[in-house]
């Protein structure tokens, strides 16, 4: 028995720069790909808060870098 035939069709989603999203691309994309309604708004979100907890650790590493030294926790006032 042969495979069914289909057509495929590559989706790009591209974040912006500093992973900004342009709206109206991104959810013609959903769209496309039959995401129900309700759900086209959690992704972004998703997606936001995945950048916020990324910008975080890079955050806290640079914090740690600039203030820690030698494993010692001695906090320097930057005040």
């Amino acid at each position: 028995m042969a495979a069914p035939e289909g057509t495929f069709v590559q989706i790009n989603f591209v974040a912006g720069r500093r992973g900004a999203l342009v709206e109206d691309d991104f959810y013609n994309k959903l769209q496309r790909l039959n995401v129900q309604a309700g759900k086209k708004y959690k992704i972004p979100a998703a997606h936001v808060q995945c950048i916020c907890e990324a910008h975080e650790t890079v955050m806290r590493s640079y914090y740690q870098q600039m203030h820690y030294r030698s494993g010692q926790k001695r906090l320097q006032k930057r005040f």
